[in-house]
């Protein structure tokens, strides 16, 4: 009975640290990248939707996002802020407009006839 009892208490210090050594190892975890990917994703529909844009702006500025959890978020701040009657604070940031293409070289000037080059 001793044996065991002691063998948990002198194991268990370790058990606690399996996270951490996978962290090092860079163990691929699922549950924790989704788990962090559901957070950001309702990060940014919350911060879109106190910021006022609308759930497709929200989607355009943030392709990469799942949109189901983004639709979440959105939604989750909409509740609150209806709730707490809390106002929309305007976002100052505008997306700049997108660079004009480059204009093609001008060709260069063709010699004149009857001049040596």
């Amino acid at each position: 009975m001793r044996r065991p009892a002691l063998l948990l208490i002198v194991l268990l210090p370790f058990a606690g640290g399996c996270d951490q050594l996978s962290e090092l190892l860079e163990l691929p975890n699922p549950a924790r990248d989704a788990a962090r990917l559901e957070a950001e994703g309702r990060a940014v529909g919350s911060g879109c939707r106190h910021a006022g844009r609308s759930l497709e702006d929200c989607y355009a500025l943030n392709p990469s996002v799942d949109k189901a959890s983004v639709f979440a978020g959105w939604k989750d701040m909409n509740d609150y802020m209806m709730e707490n009657k809390i106002e929309v604070v305007p976002s100052r940031f505008t997306p700049a407009p997108p660079a004009p293409a480059s204009a093609p070289p001008a060709p260069e000037p063709s010699p004149k006839p009857g001049t040596a080059t």
